[in-house]
Formats: C-alpha cells, structure tokens, sequence
C-alpha cells in the first residue's frame, strides 16, 4: 500500500509514520511524508524510522498545488494530519490557520479527486463541536467552533465531506480527544508543563482551571485513524474519545507530583478569549463497528511521557530556545 501522509513530521503524524514502519522488512506501506517544516515540524520526529527504504520525505507545502498533484498521483490513500493546531496562536494569526487547514485541505482533495485516489483519511478535533457542559456529542451534532483554528478545522471537515457527495471521493473523517504522548511540541499544556516543571519554571493554568477535558494517547490516537483508513466507511464521521476526563487544575496535579514539584509554581492567569469549558465524545459507533477502544490509562501515558521529556532533553531544549 502506497500512502501520503501529510503533517507527517508533527506531533501525531509522526507517531503514525513510525508506528506503521514499525514492522521491519518490506512488510506494510510505502509512505511518503509531506511536511512544510514549520516551528512544530521537526525532523528528528522521524529519526528512528529515517533510513526506512519504504519512507520517502519531501518538504513541502500543501497549499502548493503542483507540488501536492505529483505526490498524489499513484498513492492508494491520503493520511490527512497537516494542520495548523494550537488555540492560542489562531487567536493572533487567524489567517494562517484558515490557509492551512482550508485551502490546503481543499487543494490536496481536488488532487485526490482527479487522480481517483483510493481512500482520504481526513484527520480532524472535537474542537469543531464547540463547548458543552453536559453529556457526550455523537457525531451527528451541529459543529459550532468558537476559536479561528475550531472554525478552520470545522471548515476542512465540511470540504472533505462535501468531496464524497460531489466527486463520490472515498471520504472518512475522525475527530479526536485531546491527544498527549512523546514528540509533542512543547506549547500544549502537557508538554509545556512538564518541560517547564522538570526546569523548576512556573507553569500558566487559565482562570480558575477547571476546564475540563478528555485524554487521548497519541498511540490510541494513531490506532483509531488506522482502523477508519482500512475498515470505515465512505462518508462518516467517526469520534477517538479518549478514556479519561478531568479538569485542568487536577491534570495540573497529576504533573507536579509526576515532575516532583510543588503547587508554589502553579500561577493562574487570565484566561483566553472564548475558552471552550468542557469536551466530551461519544465513541461508541467506532466500538461497535470497528471495535476501537482505548488501551492507555491516562495514569500510566502519563507518567510513561514525562518520563519520556525527562529523558529527552536533547529533542526539546532546542525548540525551546529557538521558538520560545
């Protein structure tokens, strides 16, 4: 199976990239990354599988239409993850998260569509849903994004889906939970607590902090959307809720007792414009039609990842100093 897997130098992409490359030998996919390298696209993120003869990384940009057209063509599916993610940042640059995750979105489905690829697997948030304090969405729910990457991703969900019912393009969509695990960048809150805390910096929690959220390990994660691309169907929608909900002040605390610091570094700060309060999936049509379920206990992917910072210094300590 020949396979283009976008954003594959980023935090989950990678994760897949590696996982799928995990068996040796000419057994499972050729793929071949496209990744623009931006400050969360790093390299070193595919070091471990990048003598691999069946990965080929080109660097690149997905709203370059000539350049995605070559790499589509001849690729039995799509592994969408290219995305332009973090809240925060699409507060102040709204542009480029429209950009990104919308005309890159729509640029690489008109290459799939003239070349007839196989399956596009378009990987998306429950962001896009908006903020509940009650109860679990199923996929049918009304998208109401209350943040500029929310609307740009709910944007992209509604361009793919709209590709299966104008060009009967092989479409399927996953929104996920709150993912964590090694190689993310460190300006989500897990990363950038734990690189903070292991430093003995203070750490921002918004508000009050009892924003709650689900928790999803990247290897569930990676698991979930490859079940969809070979087993979904054409045209749905399919939740990775993960396994364990809480509120950020007591993620917060699962940090500092996992980094051996104390509450004296935990600073509450204003929170952000229209921060969603809660998230909460339904992932029962996965289970019961793929049989998805998550394996990782936040406790043990907890305690497994910041033992993973702590012991990979090297990686992030760079990011850090060049990116802020």
């Amino acid at each position: 199976m020949k396979l283009l897997v976008t954003g594959g130098a980023g935090f989950i992409g990678s994760h897949y990239v590696r996982t799928r490359l995990a068996t040796p030998g000419s057994h499972g996919p050729r793929i071949t990354v496209l990744d623009r390298l931006t400050y969360a696209g790093n390299r070193d993120n595919l070091a471990p599988v990048a003598a691999d003869p069946r990965l080929t990384f080109v660097e690149g940009d997905i709203c370059d239409p000539l350049l995605v057209d070559e790499l589509v063509a001849g690729q039995d599916a799509v592994v969408h993850f290219a995305a332009e993610s973090h809240v925060d940042r699409s507060i102040t640059t709204a542009a480029e998260f429209v950009r990104t995750n919308m005309l890159g979105t729509q640029i690489l489905l008109d290459a799939a569509a003239r070349h007839r690829t196989g399956r596009f697997l378009h990987v998306s948030t429950d962001e896009v849903y908006g903020s509940t304090d009650t109860g679990s969405w199923t996929e049918d729910q009304p998208l109401a994004p209350r943040s500029p990457y929310a609307a740009a991703k709910a944007g992209s969900d509604l361009l793919a889906l709209a590709a299966f019912t104008t060009h009967c393009l092989d479409v399927v969509v996953t929104r996920s939970s709150n993912t964590y695990g090694p190689y993310q960048y460190p300006e989500k809150i897990i990363p950038r607590f734990t690189t903070n805390l292991l430093d003995g910096l203070p750490v921002p929690l918004y508000g009050d902090g009892s924003h709650r959220r689900e928790w999803l390990h990247v290897d569930d994660h990676c698991a979930g959307v490859d079940l969809a691309l070979h087993h979904g169907r054409a045209g749905e929608v399919y939740h990775l809720g993960g396994r364990d909900e809480l509120a950020n002040s007591d993620l917060t605390d699962l940090l500092l007792t996992l980094t051996g610091r104390g509450p004296e570094l935990v600073r509450h700060v204003a929170d952000r414009p229209g921060h969603d309060h809660r998230y909460a999936l339904d992932s029962s049509k996965i289970t019961e039609e793929l049989g998805y379920r998550p394996t990782v206990a936040l406790a043990d992917g907890l305690a497994a990842t910041v033992a993973w910072y702590r012991d990979n210094r090297a990686w992030w300590e760079p990011l850090i100093a060049r990116n802020g």
